[in-house]
């Protein structure tokens, strides 16, 4: 499965390594900077899942980059205020925040926050997923590739859906089939998986050959690769 970004602004160096020891998490990857610029040019650069930002910062208010971030990017932010600045938290939240914890504050609570930002974006992005080529609404089922939209038949729709839930790692033959067909395998054709990859490959401009996303593991199943 794909690990989470955090991105940590925070200039106080002790509290940004203190932040990062206390979620450190093989499910997180993360990436520390200390002022507004550092932080922008991580977001243009990197694909970030979650945003802990201090709003008091050297090069200005972590609010105007909140401001900034929320013009084009639905990235989940959480501020770090002091516990005495409600006028923060009330901008903060005016201007599009998630969450907010103020300082000094319990890393345990600040664990429990951050990880329902991170279950909350993983179930949205279960509905609608979003990478190179291809937009896919499965709560509405618009299929986009390439700008185009795409019909899929409802098998279709259910194996793209378990392939990309669990990106990034592999999936028999047989969970797949069970997924896809509810268990009941045995009125499953022996090659309807190896159609249904086909139609669905070809529907979504793959090469069977050399596919870039929807991949064989030879002797095992398949995976769904980020791609380039």
């Amino acid at each position: 499965m794909e690990r989470s970004s955090i991105l940590i602004v925070e200039d106080d160096k002790k509290l940004n390594e203190g932040i990062r020891l206390a979620l450190k998490n093989p499910e997180y990857e993360f990436l520390q900077c200390r002022t507004i610029i550092e932080a922008w040019d991580m977001l243009c650069k990197k694909q970030i899942h979650l945003v802990l930002l201090d709003v008091n910062l050297p090069d200005g208010n972590g609010l105007e980059l909140l401001k900034k971030i929320r013009i084009s990017n639905s990235v989940p932010v959480i501020i770090i205020t002091a516990n005495n600045m409600e006028t923060d938290i009330v901008m903060g939240l005016e201007l599009g925040t998630n969450d907010y914890i103020t300082k000094p504050f319990s890393l345990m609570v600040l664990r429990a926050r951050v990880g329902v930002q991170l279950r909350s974006r993983q179930t949205a992005n279960d509905a609608h997923y979003v990478a190179d080529a291809f937009d896919f609404d499965f709560k509405n089922m618009v299929f986009m590739v390439h700008g185009e939209t795409v019909e899929f038949s409802k098998t279709e729709q259910k194996l793209l859906k378990v392939l990309i839930e669990n990106r990034g790692g592999t999936l028999t033959r047989n969970k797949l089939i069970d997924a896809v067909w509810s268990g009941d395998t045995e009125y499953v054709e022996e090659h309807a998986l190896t159609v249904a990859i086909k139609r669905l490959r070809d529907k979504l401009g793959e090469n069977s050959n050399q596919p870039e996303h929807l991949k064989t593991v030879y002797g095992i199943g398949y995976t769904w690769s980020a791609g380039h």
